[in-house]
C-alpha cells in the first residue's frame, strides 16, 4: 500500500492503526490527533473574524485548506489531512430548495452555512421540489471539483455532513414546529422525513462520484479516515427529548441512510448523553464523537463511565494537552478512543508524545 497523501508521510502506519480502531474495534490501543499552533488559522482568523460573512471563493477556501494542513505536514499523530466542506453543511440543504443561505465564520477556520426556515408549516410542503440543476446544487459540484483538483496527490477531501430526518424537518419549519408536528401532524413529519432522505442520498451519491475513496476509505474532519463509504449523521434533535422520541423518530431514518452506503458516524453533545447506549445500537454505526458543552462535565473526565456505556464502539474525545500527558505517562488512558488533544505547543512536543501514544496498550 502506498499512501496518496504528501501532507502526510506516515501515511500508510497511520491507516493502519486507524483500521485497527475501526474495523477490528481494538480496546487496547489509543490514537491522537494532535492541534498544535497553525499560522495559516491565525491568517484566517484576521481576515475572518467569529461572525457572519459572504459566500467564499472556492478557490480561496481551497488555498486555505492546502496552507493549513501542509504546516501540520511534519506531525507524525494519527491525523489523515483532508479539507471540510464546511460551506456545504445546513444551508446547502435549505438553499437546494429556494432557501436564503447565509454564512460564518467561525474559530476552527470553518465557513459554516445557516438558512431560515423555508416554510410557515409543514402543510406547505408540496410547495418544495428538489432538481440537481438548481443554483446551490451546481455550486457544491463546482466546489467538490474545484477541491479534488487542486488537492490531488497532497490531501483529501472530507465527507459531507447529513441533515436527515428531523435535523431536514428542522431546515424546514425550524425546531420548535418539528417537535409539535411530531404529535400533531405525524404523517406530514413522515413525508418531510422522505424528501430529506431524497435529497441526502442524491448529495452524498454525487460526493462519492466525484471524491475518491482513500485506500477503500473515507476521508473525515473528525474521525480521519474510516473504512468503506461512510457518511456523518447527525442526532441533534433528540438531545432534548427522552430516548423514546429517538427509538420512534430518529432510529429508522438513521439507519435508513446508513445502510444506504457503508454505515456512518455520529457525535453527541453534552446534554444528549441519555442518548449513548440507544445510538450505539444503531446498525451501521461505525464511531461516535463526544463533544463537551453544556452544564455537564468534559467526556475525558468521565470517559470510564461513557465507556462502559457505549461498550467497543469507537470513540472521540477532546482533551487538554495537559491532561493527556499527564494520563499517558501515569498508564492512565482509556483504549478503544481517538484522543483529539488540544493546546499542545509546538509539532516536536506532538511528535515527542505521538512516539510514546503508538506504544501505549491500554
Amino acid at each position: 500500500m502506498s499512501f496518496p497523501f504528501s501532507y502526510r508521510p506516515h501515511g500508510d502506519e497511520v491507516l493502519e492503526r486507524l483500521r485497527q480502531f475501526y474495523e477490528e474495534r481494538s480496546q487496547e490501543v489509543v490514537l491522537a490527533r494532535m492541534d498544535v499552533p497553525n499560522q495559516a488559522l491565525a491568517t484566517f482568523l484576521k481576515q475572518y473574524p467569529p461572525g457572519r460573512c459572504d459566500y467564499p471563493d472556492p478557490q480561496e477556501r481551497l488555498g486555505y485548506w492546502d496552507a493549513f494542513l501542509l504546516e501540520r505536514s511534519s506531525l507524525r499523530d494519527d491525523s489523515v489531512p483532508c479539507a471540510a466542506l464546511s460551506e456545504m453543511d445546513q444551508g446547502l440543504f435549505g438553499g437546494l430548495l429556494g432557501g436564503d443561505v447565509w454564512f460564518l465564520s467561525d474559530e476552527r477556520g470553518f465557513i459554516s452555512s445557516m438558512v431560515s426556515p423555508l416554510l410557515n408549516d409543514l402543510t406547505e410542503l408540496d410547495t418544495l421540489s428538489f432538481r440537481t440543476d438548481c443554483k446551490w446544487y451546481q455550486r457544491y459540484v463546482n466546489q467538490l471539483r474545484v477541491f479534488v483538483k487542486g488537492a490531488k496527490g497532497k490531501f483529501g477531501i472530507a465527507h459531507l455532513v447529513v441533515i436527515n430526518g428531523l435535523n431536514f424537518v428542522f431546515e424546514l419549519v425550524g425546531a420548535t414546529k418539528t417537535y409539535l408536528n411530531l404529535d400533531e401532524h405525524p404523517n406530514l413529519i413522515r413525508r418531510a422525513i422522505d424528501l430529506g432522505f431524497e435529497i441526502n442520498a442524491s448529495l452524498q451519491d454525487t460526493y462519492f462520484e466525484e471524491v475518491p475513496l482513500v485506500e477503500g476509505g473515507t476521508c473525515s474532519f473528525s474521525y480521519q479516515w474510516i473504512p468503506g463509504r461512510i457518511i456523518p449523521e447527525s442526532v441533534d434533535p433528540f438531545h432534548m427529548t427522552s430516548v423514546d422520541y429517538f427509538e420512534k423518530w430518529g432510529r429508522a431514518p438513521m439507519e435508513k441512510i446508513y445502510a444506504r452506503f457503508d454505515g456512518g458516524v455520529t457525535h453527541i453533545h453534552g446534554n444528549g448523553r441519555h442518548l449513548v447506549e440507544a445510538v450505539c445500537s444503531v446498525k451501521g454505526l461505525k464511531g461516535l464523537l463526544l463533544l463537551d458543552d453544556g452544564d455537564v462535565p468534559p467526556a475525558f473526565e468521565v470517559l470510564g463511565e461513557l465507556k462502559k456505556r457505549t461498550g467497543n464502539t469507537p470513540l472521540i474525545c477532546t482533551v487538554a494537552f495537559g491532561d493527556f500527558e499527564r494520563a499517558l505517562m501515569e498508564n492512565d488512558l482509556i483504549g478503544g478512543v481517538m484522543y483529539k488533544v488540544t493546546d499542545v505547543p509546538d509539532v516536536d512536543t506532538a511528535n515527542r508524545c505521538m512516539d510514546l501514544v503508538r506504544k501505549y496498550r491500554a
